[in-house]
Parts: structure tokens; C-alpha cells; sequence
């Protein structure tokens, strides 16, 4: 089972932490949590998307004005 927390500043979604309790639900979780933020970046025009994975399953999803506009960038945290 996965949760999402949702993290805001002013009224848009600027970023999602989701855990996930197996590996089948990381790929639908991370790939709902991106579509959501996609619409938040095109209303922002500035910043892309950066997907950061802290540890097994455990993420965060961001607008990230370093990654440019349309692209979506994966990191691993050391």
C-alpha cells in the first residue's frame, strides 16, 4: 500500500512524497504523482520536474526550476 503526503505553497501542488510498501506500486504511484505535477508546471512555465528517489521506497516529486521546462530528471539520494 502506498501513501502520498502533499506538500504546498499557496494553492499548487509543488511537491509529493510517497512511500510504497512494494515495488509493484512504485512505477503507477510515481507516474500519477509526475501528472499531477505536470499541470503545476505548465501553469509555472519555469521549472521542470525532478524525481528523487531518499530510499527503497521512498520518493519525492518536484517541480524543480534547475530542470528545464518539459523535462522530468531522476536523482538517487546519497
Amino acid at each position: 500500500m502506498s501513501s502520498a503526503i502533499m506538500e504546498s505553497q499557496t494553492s499548487n501542488v509543488r511537491s509529493v512524497r510517497l512511500t510504497f510498501s512494494t515495488a509493484e506500486e512504485v512505477h503507477h504511484g510515481l507516474d500519477s504523482a509526475v501528472n499531477e505535477l505536470i499541470e503545476a508546471a505548465v501553469e509555472d512555465g519555469n521549472c521542470g520536474i525532478r524525481v528523487t528517489r531518499h530510499e527503497p521506497g521512498a520518493y519525492t516529486v518536484a517541480l524543480d526550476e534547475s530542470v528545464p521546462f518539459g523535462e522530468t530528471y531522476e536523482d538517487i539520494a546519497a
